[in-house]
């Protein structure tokens, strides 16, 4: 016996024994596994001269441990893509790479319906109602904030409702003593005509157009007996013993000098200046 069949690190004999060769010297199985093989990347364990060995940028696998690190599906006849040293199949990478749904964090894959709105994205499926959880799609849609309100569910929740039929008002509309009115609703509560643009006041919480507020609420001036309405000249108002005079009418009726905030006698339902109230 020779010394060239024995291992070259136990230095057992090797004759009629399975062995692998090292620098031209045999090895013996217990040996190269010890010394000789690459550790696999995956499971930590050499690489026997019986395993298949993979290899990829100076690290080894066994054939089965080559598998996708998302997945593990066996990639040692699929092509294959390697990402912070960690080797995908080729779907995981694509999800791995893929923008992420703003709604779910699932990746978007290329070629699948989604919707981009302010730098985020979202699985077309997970665009949806904050309300109602509709997906939204190819609708309109409105936004509180954060949250996103298809156009129904804006409308009920955050549109004026009138205060008169109470419908929602959708657009225009006239806001009177702090409350929201359509246009068409906001009426005279005598006549009935709109008030939208045109002069108006109120008696009692109700609103009246111009000419109901003289012939319907107004008082009558005890001077000239018309229509006392606080309009234009007649915004001034005097008021004694249950009697109303435009400030313009309250004059003595004997030299018609004007008693506003001046000192008068009354006397037989008139007034007068304390100069007649002498005569």
């Amino acid at each position: 016996m020779t010394d060239s069949m024995n291992c070259k690190y136990c230095r057992e004999d090797l004759s009629g024994k399975k062995y692998v060769k090292q620098e031209e010297k045999p090895v013996c199985v217990r040996c190269h596994d010890k010394f000789c093989a690459n550790n696999c990347t995956e499971c930590r364990r050499p690489i026997g001269i019986d395993s298949k060995e993979l290899q990829h940028k100076g690290r080894y696998w066994h054939a089965d441990c080559f598998r996708c690190y998302k997945c593990y599906k066996p990639l040692a006849k699929e092509s294959f893509s390697a990402k912070d040293d960690r080797i995908m199949c080729g779907k995981c990478s694509s999800r791995e790479d893929a923008p992420r749904c703003h709604a779910c964090y699932k990746a978007i894959l290329a070629g699948s319906e989604n919707v981009e709105y302010k730098g985020n994205v979202w699985h077309e499926d997970c665009f949806t109602c904050y309300q109602c959880k509709k997906p939204i799609r190819s609708q309109s849609f409105l936004t509180k904030g954060t949250d996103i309100y298809c156009g129904p569910c804006h409308e009920k929740k955050f549109a004026k409702t009138c205060v008169s039929c109470k419908q929602t008002i959708t657009s225009g509309g006239v806001n009177y003593q702090e409350q929201p009115w359509h246009s068409e609703c906001f009426v005279c509560s005598s006549c009935r005509k709109p008030l939208s643009g045109t002069r108006f006041t109120s008696h009692e919480e109700k609103a009246f157009c111009v000419d109901c507020y003289k012939t319907t609420v107004a008082k009558k001036c005890n001077g000239c007996q018309n229509p006392i309405t606080g309009f234009g000249k007649a915004t001034n108002v005097v008021n004694y013993e249950g009697s109303s005079w435009h400030e313009h009418c309250f004059n003595c009726k004997k030299c018609s000098l004007s008693l506003a905030n001046k000192r008068f006698v009354a006397n037989g339902g008139n007034i007068f200046c304390s100069d007649c109230a002498k005569v």
